[in-house]
């Protein structure tokens, strides 16, 4: 038997699609939007859309300015672990703040907001808020440079 014959030995005529084909097209078209159904949420938001938090490494929230005579600089970088140069946006956000050129310590809530070493009890929806009641809360004092680690 051969794929023009029937199994009586008759040359097919005329038969339509053979189920196995059939079949092999309808399983690879349900793997395929499967699969493109599983990775669609990793992909990158639109550019420039609202909901866009990180589009691979490198900075997403950067601020600098002079606010009430002090120099405030601010930012959010996403380390991306070494293995993920794709860029998926999964990395570590990290946030630093210099007023004056001196770090001001900085933390993230779970809830997305800011809180400060200086305004502790008060957090702030962006790292530029936070700078700025921090420079509120300084007035003229300057923030203490950090004491190296001793072990």
């Amino acid at each position: 038997m051969t794929r023009t014959t029937d199994p009586g030995g008759a040359p097919r005529k005329g038969r339509g699609t053979s189920r196995r084909i059939v079949l092999r097209t309808a399983f690879t078209a349900a793997v395929a939007t499967g699969t493109a159904v599983v990775l669609l949420p990793l992909r990158d938001p639109e550019p420039g859309t609202a909901s866009a938090p990180v589009q691979g490494p490198g900075s997403v929230e950067e601020f600098a300015e002079m606010y009430r005579g002090r120099e405030i600089r601010g930012s959010v970088t996403v380390l991306v672990p070494a293995g993920e140069a794709g860029g998926t946006g999964e990395g570590e956000p990290v946030t630093e703040i210099r007023i004056d050129g001196r770090p001001l310590h900085v933390m993230r809530r779970a809830d997305g907001t800011y809180l400060s070493d200086v305004t502790h009890y008060e957090s702030f929806p962006t790292l530029r808020e936070t700078a700025r009641a921090a420079v509120d809360e300084l007035g003229t004092a300057r923030l203490a440079l950090r004491a190296p680690h001793h072990r």
